[in-house]
C-alpha cells in the first residue's frame, strides 16, 4: 500500500511541475520580441557545431592543466615502477619522466602533440602548481627530520656533513671561476653565479638517501643511521647556506643582503622560540588520529603557509619557511607520522611530478650539441662526485669509520635526486643559471642519483661483508625451533614464558627466537637503535632470569604481517607464537565472559574471521594480522591472551574433538620440560571414546605420573578456575567453546590457542 502511495505522489510531483517548466519556458519565449536574438538555422551543421564546442573545451585553461596533470602523473607512475623493478629509487624514474615530456623528447619529435598539451601561456598554471607541491613537500622533510637527535647525538655525523658541503663548495666555486665567462647569463655577478654553483654541487637528497637506506635493510646499522644522520644535517646547514645565497642574489650584494640576513634570523627565532612551543602544545593534546579533527589541522596548516609566506617577503624563498615550519611541528612521531599521512599522497603523487615536468621543460638536452658542451658536462659530474663522494668518504674515515662504510656513506651523500633541482629551478628563476648550464646540472643530478645503487653494490663486492637477516643456526633441522613475534616487551616477556616451559630441559635440541617488528611509519630513522633496545633489552633480561638460550631478532618492517609470516616460513619453525596487542575479545561475548569491557555479538562471528570468512573484526588492527599468520604459515601457531600469566605450572586443557590429540603433544612437552600440571578436560566425551587420546595420556602417565588428569564434570569450580595459569585450546574447539557460553569461563585465566 505504502509503495503505491510513494508512486503516486512521485508521479505527481515530477509529472507536474515538468508541466509547469514547460510552460514557463514556452510563455517566456513571448518576452524575446525586440531583443535582436539570433537563433541558429535549422540548416546548420550540428556535428560542425559540435567539433567546435569540443575544440574550445579542450583549449580552456582549466581543460589543459587537467589534461596535464593525468598526463604527468601517469608517465611519472610508469617510469617511477620501472626505474623500482631495476633496484632504483622510484625518484630517478620520475625525473626521467619529465625530461621525456620536455623538448628534448616529445617536443622534438612530437612538437605538435607537445605545442598542444604544454601550450607556453599554461606553463605559468603548471608552475604555482608544482610549487604548492613543492611547499608541501618540503613541509613533509622538515617534518622527517628530527632536530633533538641532530643536537644530542650528531656530533660525528655534523662533522662528516659539513665536510662534505664544505669540500664540493669550493670546488663548485673553482669551476665557477673557469666556465663563467663563457656560460653565465649577461649581467650576472659572478658572486651570485659562483655562489649557486658551490650551493648545487653542496646538496643531498635526504629523503631519497632515508629511502635507499631502509630498502637496503640499512636503518638499524650503525652505517645506516650515520648516513641518514649526515644528510639530516646537510639538510639543514645546505638549506640555511641557500636562504642566505639567495638573500646575496636579490639584494643584489653582500652589504644589502645584511638586511635580509637579520629579518630571516630574527623569523628563524620567532619560529623557534614562539610558535614552536604553541604548536607543541596543540600536538600534546591532539595527538590521536581521533583529535586530530579539522580544525586543528587547519592551525597546522595555517602555520606552514604563514611561514612559506613570511620567509618569502623577507628573500629567502617560501620553501624554506615550509622546511622550518616542518622542522618545528611537535615532536611526537605518532603524531608526525599521522600529519604526514594528511600531506604526503597529495603532494607526492599529484603535486610532485608536475614539478618533475616542469624541470623537464626546461631543461633542453638538445643544446648540448657541441662536444665542447659535453666535456663541460662531464666535468660539471666529476667535479660533483670528486667532491661529495670522496670528500665525504675522507671525512668519515678521519672520524674513525673503515673503509667500507666511509665509501658507503660518501655513495650515499653523493645522491642529488630531487633537492638538487629544487636548488637548480630556485638558480633558474632568479636568472643566475643559463639554459645550457641548467641542464648540464640536471643531468648532473640524474647521474649521481643513479650511480648511488651501483655504488653501494660495488662497495659490497669489493669488502666481500655479507650480512645474513637470520642468524645461520636457525637454519638447523634437527632442533625444535619456536619463534615469538611480540609487539610490547611485556607480551615478549609472557610468550617467552610459554616458549621456555616447552622447551626448558631440552637446551641442546631446541632454539627460541624472539622477534619485535616496528612498522617503518612510526620508528623515527634517528631512534631505530634505541627503539630496538627498548623493544628487546626486557626481553633479553628475561631469558637470563628463565636461563633459557634465546636469538633477538628486530626489524623494521612496511608490512609485519608478511615479514611474521615469511621469517617463520624460511625459518622453518616448528611453533611460532604471537601476542595480540589488544583483546581480540573487545566487543564480543567472551570478552564479557573474560573481564573486558564488551557488549553482546553473535559468536559464530569470532571464529569466522579466523578462517578468513567475512566476520566480526573489519575495524580491529589484529584481525586481519592473525587471519593472515593463521593462513599463510606453514608451522603450527599459537595466539595468546593475557590475562596477567605468572606461571604456567597450572595448565586446562579442553578438548572438543578427536582433532584435539595434537593438544597432548604440547601437554607432554610442559610436563617433561616444567613440570606443569596438566588437566585435560573432556568437553567432547571424545576422550574416552578416543583409543589415540587415551594412549598417549597412558604414556604420560608412566614417565610422569600424578601430572595429568582427566576430567568429565563440565560444570567447573570458580576456585578450580582460578587456581589455572593457563588454558590451551585448539583452534577449532575455540568456536565451540564460545558458542556454548558456558558459565564456567567466567574466571577463565589466560589462554593459548593452537592451530595445527
Amino acid at each position: 500500500m505504502n509503495n503505491i502511495k510513494n508512486s503516486l505522489f512521485y508521479v505527481t510531483v515530477i509529472g507536474g511541475f515538468t508541466a509547469l517548466i514547460y510552460w514557463i519556458i514556452s510563455k517566456g519565449a513571448t518576452l524575446e520580441v525586440g531583443r535582436n536574438i539570433v537563433k541558429k538555422s535549422v540548416e546548420s551543421n550540428h556535428w560542425k557545431d559540435f567539433l567546435h564546442s569540443m575544440v574550445e573545451n579542450l583549449q580552456h585553461p582549466l581543460a589543459i592543466l587537467l589534461a596535464q596533470i593525468v598526463t604527468i602523473i601517469l608517465v611519472a607512475r610508469l617510469f617511477g615502477w620501472f626505474f623500482r623493478k631495476i633496484g632504483q629509487p622510484s625518484v630517478i624514474g620520475e625525473m626521467i619522466a619529465g625530461i621525456v615530456l620536455g623538448p628534448s623528447l616529445v617536443g622534438m619529435y612530437f612538437p605538435e602533440f607537445s605545442a598542444a598539451l604544454f601550450p607556453k601561456e599554461s606553463l605559468g598554471n603548471l608552475q604555482f602548481l608544482s610549487q604548492i607541491g613543492l611547499i608541501l613537500f618540503m613541509f613533509v622533510i622538515g617534518m622527517e627530520l628530527d632536530l633533538k637527535v641532530l643536537k644530542n647525538k650528531a656530533h660525528d655525523a655534523v662533522v662528516i656533513s659539513h665536510a662534505s658541503i664544505v669540500i664540493p663548495f669550493a670546488l663548485g666555486l673553482s669551476l665557477a671561476y673557469f666556465i663563467y665567462g663563457t656560460y653565465a647569463p649577461l649581467g650576472v655577478e659572478f658572486s651570485s653565479f659562483g655562489l649557486f654553483m658551490g650551493i648545487a654541487m653542496s646538496i643531498t637528497a635526504f629523503p631519497v638517501l632515508a629511502r635507499i637506506v631502509q630498502e637496503r635493510g640499512m636503518q638499524k646499522t650503525k652505517l645506516g643511521t650515520i648516513a641518514i644522520t649526515c644528510a639530516a644535517a646537510d639538510d639543514i646547514t645546505a638549506w640555511c647556506i641557500l636562504a642566505v645565497v639567495i638573500a646575496i642574489v636579490k639584494a643584489g650584494s653582500l652589504a644589502s643582503s645584511l638586511y635580509v640576513i637579520g629579518m630571516a634570523i630574527l623569523y628563524v627565532i620567532i619560529m623557534l622560540k614562539i610558535v614552536r612551543p604553541f604548536l607543541k602544545r596543540v600536538g600534546d593534546l591532539n595527538a590521536t588520529r581521533e583529535s586530530l579533527n579539522k580544525p586543528v589541522v587547519a592551525i597546522f596548516f595555517i602555520t606552514l603557509l604563514i611561514s612559506a609566506y613570511a620567509s618569502e617577503l623577507i628573500g629567502i624563498h617560501a620553501l624554506f619557511g615550509a622546511f622550518l615550519a616542518g622542522a618545528i611541528m611537535p615532536e611526537n612521531n605518532k603524531f608526525r607520522n599521522i600529519f604526514i599521512e594528511k600531506v604526503e599522497d597529495v603532494s607526492i603523487i599529484v603535486l610532485l611530478p608536475l614539478f618533475f615536468v616542469f624541470t623537464g621543460l626546461r631543461t633542453q638536452i638538445g643544446l648540448l650539441n657541441d662536444p665542447e658542451l659535453w666535456k663541460i658536462t662531464g666535468l660539471i659530474i666529476l667535479v660533483a662526485v670528486v667532491g661529495k663522494f670522496f670528500g665525504s668518504a675522507l671525512a668519515a674515515k678521519f672520524m674513525g669509520q673503515n673503509w667500507k662504510d666511509s665509501l658507503a656513506i660518501g655513495a650515499l651523500m653523493n645522491t642529488r635526486g630531487l633537492m638538487e633541482l629544487v636548488v637548480l629551478n630556485i638558480g633558474y628563476d632568479l636568472g643566475v643559471l643559463s639554459t645550457e648550464i641548467f641542464t648540464m646540472m640536471v643531468i648532473m643530478a640524474l647521474v649521481t642519483t643513479f650511480m648511488t645503487g651501483p655504488a653501494l653494490d660495488f662497495i659490497g663486492f669489493i669488502f666481500k661483508d655479507k650480512i645474513t637477516a637470520i642468524p645461520q643456526e636457525i637454519g638447523s633441522k634437527s632442533k625444535y625451533k619456536i619463534l615469538l613475534s611480540f609487539a610490547t616487551p611485556e607480551k615478549g616477556k609472557k610468550l617467552l614464558k610459554i616458549a621456555n616451559s616447552l622447551v626448558k630441559k631440552q637446551t641442546d635440541n631446541s632454539i627460541v627466537t624472539a622477534m619485535h617488528l616496528s612498522l617503518s611509519t612510526e620508528v623515527h630513522s634517528f631512534d631505530i637503535k634505541e627503539h630496538e633496545k627498548k623493544m628487546l633489552l626486557p626481553v633479553i633480561e628475561e631469558s637470563h632470569t628463565l636461563n633459557q638460550d634465546m636469538v633477538s631478532l628486530f626489524k623494521v618492517s612496511n608490512d609485519i604481517d608478511s615479514d611474521i609470516v615469511d621469517t617463520a616460513n624460511q625459518g622453518e619453525y616448528d611453533l611460532l607464537l604471537v601476542g595480540l596487542g589488544q583483546s581480540i575479545f573487545d566487543g564480543t561475548l567472551l570478552g564479557k565472559i573474560l573481564g573486558f569491557t564488551t557488549r553482546i555479538v553473535n559468536p559464530d562471528r569470532l571464529i569466522d574471521k579466523f578462517t578468513g570468512k567475512e566476520g566480526l573484526f573489519e575495524n580491529s588492527p589484529f584481525d586481519e594480522r592473525t587471519r593472515h599468520i593463521i593462513a599463510k604459515s606453514r608451522m603450527p601457531v599459537g595466539i595468546f591472551i593475557d590475562k596477567d600469566l605468572q606461571e604456567v605450572n597450572q595448565v586446562l586443557m579442553p578438548v572438543f574433538s578427536k582433532d584435539d590429540a595434537f593438544l597432548i603433544d604440547y601437554a607432554k612437552k610442559l610436563i617433561n620440560n616444567n613440570g606443569s600440571q596438566i588437566t585435560v578436560l573432556d568437553a567432547g566425551g571424545e576422550v574416552k571414546n578416543t583409543r589415540e587420546i587415551q594412549e598417549t595420556i597412558r604414556s604420560i602417565e608412566q614417565i610422569a605420573p600424578n601430572h595429568i588428569m582427566i576430567m568429565h564434570d563440565k560444570t567447573l569450580k570458580k576456585e578450580f578456575l582460578e587456581s589455572q595459569d593457563l588454558m590451551i585450546i585448539s583452534l577449532d574447539s575455540w568456536k565451540k567453546l564460545i558458542e556454548s557460553q558456558s558459565i564456567w569461563l567466567n574466571n577463565s585465566p589466560s589462554v593459548l590457542i593452537l592451530k595445527p
